[in-house]
């Protein structure tokens, strides 16, 4: 009895000792496998996605999965829906590479604030999509939009954003102050 109970000690012993000996499970990220060319997609998928075509295969894999997937959706949509991708797509299309990055950095700031903020900016967006076009262009040039996603710490009502403490209700361009702090 002594023995056996030694003799699975042992063995539990060396369990362990294997276990914790062991190499740590890898850290090596998989990437995206690789995706189709231009020329590779079926008529379809190139006409959903012609305006992307002259950027297509320069694109990284992961940025062309996620355009397949809109495009396999794409049959499913509304037809001002599919309307509107295909209006986003060009605008995106139309974009530099800098542009884009600051596109994709404010859309990362925008999904890390919490619930509640996200709704200022929203309605702040809402409230400045309704303004005539002249109105925004003078918010665009006059850069104070840029304070939006920046809460203002001196500011009369806590919660109230920089931008609504100006007077300023335009959301354009939010990153802009944000990636300078």
């Amino acid at each position: 009895m002594v023995k056996r109970r030694l003799l699975g000690g042992v063995i539990l012993c060396f369990a362990l000792t294997a276990a914790i000996a062991a190499e740590p499970p890898t850290t090596v990220i998989i990437g995206t496998p690789p995706q189709p060319g231009w020329s590779q997609l079926n008529p379809q998928q190139q006409g959903i996605l012609s305006p992307l075509a002259s950027d297509w295969d320069k694109m990284e894999n992961i940025r062309r999965k996620k355009w397949l997937g809109i495009a396999e959706r794409y049959p499913t949509m509304k037809q001002d829906e599919q309307q509107r991708m295909q209006e986003r797509m060009r605008e995106w299309a139309n974009l530099t590479p800098e542009q884009r990055a600051k596109v994709r950095s404010s859309y990362k700031d925008f999904n890390q604030l919490p619930a509640d903020q996200k709704q200022v900016v929203k309605q702040k967006w809402d409230a400045y999509t309704n303004l005539p076009p002249e109105q925004q262009q003078r918010l665009r040039e006059g850069g104070k939009s840029s304070k939006l996603l920046t809460p203002s710490v001196d500011s009369a009502h806590p919660g109230e954003s920089a931008a609504t403490a100006e007077g300023v209700s335009s959301p354009i361009s939010a990153s802009s102050d944000t990636n300078k702090r």
